[in-house]
């Protein structure tokens, strides 16, 4: 497994978390006619993103890819898949927060929005006025909650750990 991030466009992407999701969810299918190393497809903006980035998290593929006998031991070796409107990177554990650190201030400078795909919450933030702004961590909104509902489990003995204990769970109606 690898620790993954994204840059993207602004300019094409939802701002809700749940649509920003879902509009993830489709360019990482990887549906473009393009192959997804060359950053000459990308945004001038993204492309500055990456050129700037593979100063310090070298390229493992494409025309920017720096091969020699030393790369099986660099752990900064980073896999880029460039999109039109996004890029995905995946990095070793051993550099995670150095890459998010990385990645974010150049996202900034650059003026491109960025998500920490590794996260199980992950920042998704816009480009705005020069700084990254969160767009939430709500994946339901007021007007969605009408579609849950609460169901409360009864508290069980200590000796009974393999049951639920008493939460309180939000399901979908007719979904769970």
């Amino acid at each position: 497994m690898s620790y993954d991030l994204m840059v993207f466009r602004k300019e094409h992407t939802p701002n809700t978390r749940k649509e920003f999701l879902n509009w993830y969810r489709e360019q990482t299918k990887w549906g473009e006619d393009h192959s997804y190393d060359d950053p000459a497809i990308t945004s001038p903006e993204l492309r500055s993103w990456f050129l700037e980035m593979i100063q310090t998290f070298p390229a493992m593929n494409g025309p920017y890819a720096i091969h020699n006998d030393d790369d099986d031991d660099n752990d900064h070796i980073t896999g880029y898949s460039i999109a039109k409107g996004c890029i995905y990177t995946d990095f070793r554990w051993s550099v995670a927060e150095e890459a998010y650190n990385t990645s974010l201030k150049l996202a900034k400078k650059h003026g491109v929005g960025f998500y920490d795909v590794s996260s199980d919450e992950g920042d998704i933030l816009f480009p705005e006025n020069g700084e990254l702004k969160s767009i939430g961590k709500d994946d339901i909104s007021e007007t969605d909650f009408d579609s849950y509902e609460v169901t409360t489990y009864s508290r069980r003995p200590w000796w009974k750990f393999w049951q639920r204990s008493r939460i309180d769970k939000v399901r979908r109606k007719g979904h769970l």
